[in-house]
């Protein structure tokens, strides 16, 4: 099963070069860092990395503070960090700068895999979430380097996708030295892919432990100054398409009731930002963007045309719809508006996020709202009852307040295999 996995990936190189020209002329600089893809980059003058992998924006965003706890608690250990998309490289480089080595992860070639770990030479290596790539874990097995899955999850859609190739999957868990899931539901799905009940543990999601950026409660409260403080605010954050319209049609329905309600939209990739408000324009709102306004100001819809700036809007907004969950895509951090106190309305598609969603319901922090069309009046009731807003806002931060630890949690296991 292994050849043929391997036969199929060579089968599909031209493909992925002609994918990846098509991204370079999406992303202008994308073109320079193709030798990536394949593990070539000049060879960094160091060995023994712990090397951290996560695949995009969010999966960064979680690894934060389990990639601030490894510099503080292996300050001369050099840390590399990886990812597949453009959106996570910014990020990362946002996040840490020249703090961390950082490159994309190869295609999951054996060659390219044996030139990537040759050039970062790790001590171990951390997967964050969902990523498993048999090359890359038997290569790992080769040449002694322990790996570990962690902040593990694996949704009911994403198991299914393995199940062809099962047996092979199960082969490169059984590499695994540690699977710290998220939960247990996320551990027992590994353990029908074929992991050992040894090998796995419910460490929590290091979501939680994410800390709150410095200054951005201060950051929201002067944005809420200059657009008026009394004023209804709320927030559709990481859209995608198939769901910008959906807001932008709940919005019309606020402002019938609330005519000076303002929505803030922060589509989840930068090629939507121009469409994103060009739509909004098409249905007659008077728009502003980040880029070319930075704030609002008399306008009906503000467009968040930036990466990585979320959190003071959040803490701008009266509360929050988390996109990805209106359309099949599984949902997207609902843990950010519910760390900073703020209400949260979900759609019906929150696999990504299962347990946490379901937890913010029960608890009552969020909301879900079950088709598009019933968007608008969630808003609304949440817009016209502060209390509700108030109680919403303490329970969603009760949730995220109680799961915290993941991070301490999942150190003492990487301490266990470091000392091993």
């Amino acid at each position: 099963m292994r050849y043929l996995y391997t036969f199929v990936m060579y089968l599909a190189t031209p493909l992925i070069v002609l994918r990846l020209l098509a991204r370079g002329v999406r992303y202008g600089n994308y073109h320079r860092r193709w030798p990536e893809r394949f593990g070539l980059f000049p060879r960094p003058d160091f060995s023994g990395s712990l090397w951290v992998h996560a695949v995009s924006v969010g999966e960064v965003n979680a690894a934060e503070p389990l990639i601030k706890a490894l510099k503080r608690d292996y300050p001369h250990a050099p840390l590399v960090v990886t990812t597949v998309t453009p959106t996570g490289s910014a990020r990362v480089h946002q996040l840490f700068g020249d703090g961390v080595f950082h490159v994309y992860l190869p295609y999951d070639l054996p060659f390219a895999v044996h030139r990537f770990l040759k050039r970062i030479r790790p001590r171990l290596a951390l997967i964050v979430e969902t990523e498993i790539w048999p090359n890359l874990y038997f290569a790992c097995r080769r040449r002694g380097v322990p790996l570990m899955i962690v902040n593990a999850r694996l949704s009911e859609r994403s198991m299914r996708g393995y199940r062809p190739m099962r047996s092979l999957v199960r082969s490169a868990l059984r590499t695994v030295r540690q699977i710290a899931a998220q939960s247990r539901t996320d551990a027992a799905r590994y353990r029908l892919l074929g992991a050992e009940p040894s090998q796995l543990v419910v460490s929590g999601n290091l979501k939680f432990d994410m800390p709150v950026p410095e200054g951005a409660v201060d950051a929201g409260a002067a944005l809420r100054r200059q657009w008026g403080p009394r004023r209804p605010v709320w927030i559709a954050a990481s859209t995608h398409e198939g769901e910008e319209l959906a807001v932008l049609e709940a919005h019309l329905d606020v402002l019938r009731r609330l005519p000076d309600a303002l929505l803030l939209i922060a589509p989840r990739h930068p090629e939507r930002f121009k469409l994103v408000e060009q739509s909004a324009r098409s249905l007659g709102f008077t728009v502003a963007t980040r880029s070319a306004n930075r704030v609002p100001g008399a306008h009906q819809v503000f467009v968040i045309d930036a990466m990585g700036e979320l959190m003071p809007f959040y803490a701008a907004s009266d509360l929050a719809f988390v996109g990805g969950s209106l359309v099949p895509i599984g949902g997207h951090n609902v843990l950010e508006p519910a760390a900073l106190e703020r209400p949260v309305l979900v759609g019906p598609h929150t696999f990504n996020f299962e347990e946490i969603t379901l937890t913010l319901i029960r608890e009552g922090g969020a909301r879900r709202v079950p088709h598009a069309e019933e968007l608008g009046h969630a808003v609304l009731d949440l817009l016209r009852d502060a209390r509700l807003r108030e109680r919403m806002g303490r329970g969603a931060r009760h949730v995220f307040d109680s799961e915290r630890g993941a991070v301490g949690r999942v150190m003492e296991l990487v301490d266990r295999v470091l000392g091993e």
